[in-house]
């Protein structure tokens, strides 16, 4: 029970503490809609089932402790985040209530935005990796360790699927439709500022 109570514990702030998930969630919800918005979340939550596979199969370890593998997966990610917000900072005005900035992703592009996202963020490689080296006992059965990847799974989701529902309001939407490219753009700044920070930190040592 104590160890269950510390995964839930570190997850959750893990979760609601700001990063690129939760400005690709906010900003597909602000500017495109709420169900962009789910999807992104639901793409989220795969993305971190990826992290908690390695770790358990200890390729998590192998990760962690090779620093030149390491720098690969921190730099493509950086890269990735880098190239999403240069796409929202040329973001371009809607031009009628039907329109959207770029053409509106399906609904496999939003849940792969959302898997990417959080698959290629070495941040969340670190959490798992160290939540399961340094909380869960090694004689902590697999079942165990299963169910705790699958919540912190279904953390993301459920936190991010209410900030999309936040964020994809009607109400709100109708109000910030006319300054919806300068939304883009903010986030994508912050999405490019992530990326040029992530690439600069030494997140390993």
């Amino acid at each position: 029970m104590a160890e269950w109570l510390a995964v839930i514990t570190i997850t959750i702030f893990a979760v609601i503490s700001p990063g690129p998930d939760f400005a690709m969630v906010s900003r597909n919800s602000l500017s495109l809609s709420r169900r962009a918005g789910v999807l992104t979340a639901l793409g989220i939550g795969m993305g971190v089932l990826v992290h908690v596979s390695y770790t358990l199969l200890g390729i998590g370890v192998l990760i962690r402790e090779s620093p030149g593998l390491f720098n690969i997966l921190k730099l493509v990610g950086a890269a990735y985040l880098v190239w999403l917000g240069a796409k929202m900072l040329f973001s371009r005005k809607a031009g009628g209530p039907a329109a959207v900035n770029e053409t509106a992703p399906s609904d496999l592009e939003a849940l792969r935005i959302g898997f990417l996202t959080n698959a290629l963020n070495p941040k969340t490689t670190i959490f798992i990796v160290s939540l399961f080296m340094q909380v869960v006992q090694v004689d902590t059965p697999l079942a165990t360790r299963i169910s705790y990847g699958l919540f912190i799974s279904l953390a993301h989701v459920v936190w991010f699927t209410m900030v999309s529902l936040f964020f994809g309001a009607p109400r709100i939407q109708k109000q910030i439709f006319n300054v919806r490219h300068w939304i883009d753009r903010v986030f994508g700044m912050l999405l490019v500022g992530f990326g040029i920070a992530l690439a600069a930190t030494n997140l390993g040592s």
